[in-house]
């Protein structure tokens, strides 16, 4: 692509492929990372042309968000599945346990119902066995990223 070629810029999703209507047009996925979805300034290349993503107010993507449309063809984004570890506490206080080891670490970590879900690393799964906390890993397309909770404090 030419540098000087303008961008398609896009300052909100058109809908998202849940209701939108593709009417006999062709759909292309545009492949993107959970950790996408909280940025609000985005480079997408589809097949043929490139789109800017520049959100305000808040706005992010979700996976099926349709960023661009014509006569012919339907481009949405589609969130790749993050390899991750959910965790299955039999306890409140396995648990909570579990979670205390998770931030004292500074890892991210989901709540999904009663199950915590940690992005997969080889020293967390090591260390989820070690707490004995039943886990399963398994490839999952997240609706929110993985976030740092950025809280300052220290450690004495």
């Amino acid at each position: 692509m030419d540098v000087h070629t303008p961008l398609d810029v896009i300052g909100a999703p058109l809908g998202n492929l849940a209701t939108f209507e593709l009417r006999g047009r062709t759909l292309e996925r545009v492949p993107i990372e959970s950790d996408d979805l909280a940025k609000r300034v985005l480079r997408l290349q589809a097949a043929r042309r490139t789109f800017g993503i520049r959100f305000e107010d808040g706005k992010r993507l979700r996976d099926g968000d349709v960023v661009y449309a014509d006569e012919v063809c339907v481009v949405a984004v589609e969130v790749l599945p993050d390899d991750v570890l959910v965790c299955a506490p039999q306890s409140i206080p396995a648990a909570l346990e579990l979670a205390h080891a998770i931030g004292n670490r500074h890892l991210e970590m989901q709540v999904h119902g009663d199950r915590l879900v940690l992005r997969y690393e080889r020293l967390v799964e090591d260390l989820v066995r070690e707490q004995g906390v039943p886990y399963t890993r398994e490839h999952r397309r997240l609706s929110t990223p993985f976030r740092h909770a950025h809280a300052p404090h220290g450690h004495e």
